[in-house]
């Protein structure tokens, strides 16, 4: 699994062991759970593509997911819905990963999107969800022949007002906690919709951490009995 941020996932992985290992001159922390492995690369498509050179590289797994937190494109889905899409569009070039299950579309972009930019993902690749790092997982995935998936969770809706968060990622995908704190303290009117994104985001990880759980029961219970769930997914251009 690759995600961008730990607080995505944290409910998950607080139990599981948790190694360091380096590739190609950079420092991966990787959280290993029986056959389950999971790395935070960062935010953003050059830091997901990394992860995913990483973990496939020093693991070798049949599967990859890119897990996490997404917008909603569409109205109706909300915070804490768990979203598993059957197409991810990279808006950058344009390629795209089809998946044998899941539903609906999800766009991957390079910058964090607002209200008025979701609007426009929508209605141009007719897609329900946006994030930063899916497609380059599963750029990184089809280029091994490596089962892909995504699974993403809610964290905001269509129409929330997403504050200006792109200043504070750092060039390795990290987000910049201490500068964007003290950004925070000096507005106060951007103190109710940061309480909102935060509570938005315990919520969209409880339910992501869930889900994930259940899934890798799944695929437990499907590695014991033989079963193969997912075929490999192809990217087209």
């Amino acid at each position: 699994m690759v995600a961008a941020l730990e607080r995505e996932v944290r409910p998950l992985v607080k139990r599981w062991r948790t190694i360091e290992r380096d590739y190609q001159g950079r420092r991966f922390k990787f959280y290993e759970n029986g056959q389950a492995v999971l790395v935070c690369g960062g935010i953003g498509a050059e830091a997901a593509r990394r992860a995913t050179e990483a973990v496939l590289e020093l693991y070798h797994p049949e599967l990859v997911q890119s897990v996490g937190f997404a917008g909603a494109l569409d109205p109706a889905l909300k915070v804490g819905e768990i979203f598993a899409p059957r197409r991810v569009i990279d808006a950058r070039e344009g390629s795209n990963a089809e998946m044998a299950t899941g539903f609906g579309v999800l766009v991957s972009v390079d910058t964090v999107a607002g209200a008025k930019e979701k609007a426009k993902l929508a209605e141009s690749y007719g897609a329900q969800v946006v994030d930063m790092e899916a497609a380059a997982v599963a750029r990184g995935a089809e280029a091994r022949d490596v089962r892909f998936m995504a699974l993403k969770a809610i964290s905001d809706e269509s129409n929330f007002a997403m504050p200006a968060l792109d200043r504070f990622i750092g060039e390795r995908g990290q987000f910049r906690t201490g500068r964007f704190v003290i950004f925070a303290t000096l507005r106060p009117w951007l103190w109710p919709r940061l309480i909102q994104l935060a509570g938005n985001g315990a919520k969209a990880s409880r339910a992501l951490c869930a889900e994930l759980e259940r899934h890798i029961n799944q695929l437990k219970k499907a590695e014991v009995s033989g079963e193969e769930l997912h075929p490999i997914s192809k990217a087209v251009n």
